[in-house]
């Protein structure tokens, strides 16, 4: 599957952004999806995923009711829609697949990977 993340941006503190992931090749539906984010100087760590039924997600503790994963199984498209940025949440933000009935927080699991897209957050 082949992953094309888009979205990011400059924001200020406490604004919005939606990322989108659009996926082809492969069946989408076929695939658990996350979002992972690096900053500068940073490994780069989880921050949501969603199953491939859609039903059920799961956060990093530090965007835990500001962000909301979902996916759209008509588009082939994951979104993560990130409310009341910080500073702190600016980074290059991936999306990722990855196959089989469990999710995974670790990025080593996930097979495919976006080019990854800049959300800058100023104070």
């Amino acid at each position: 599957v082949q992953l094309q993340a888009f979205g990011g941006g400059l924001v200020q503190a406490g604004g919005s952004l939606r990322l989108s992931c659009a996926a082809s090749g492969r069946t989408f539906g076929s695939y658990n999806m996350g979002w992972f984010r690096q900053a500068p100087g940073k490994e780069r760590e989880f921050v949501a995923v969603v199953n491939k039924y859609g039903g059920s997600t799961y956060y990093a503790d530090s965007v835990k009711g500001r962000f909301t994963i979902s996916r759209d199984s008509a588009k082939n498209t994951v979104y993560l829609q990130m409310n009341s940025l910080k500073p702190e949440d600016t980074a290059l933000y991936y999306c990722a697949a990855m196959g089989g009935s469990y999710y995974y927080t670790d990025l080593t699991r996930y097979n495919y990977w976006g080019q990854g897209t800049l959300v800058t957050v100023s104070s």
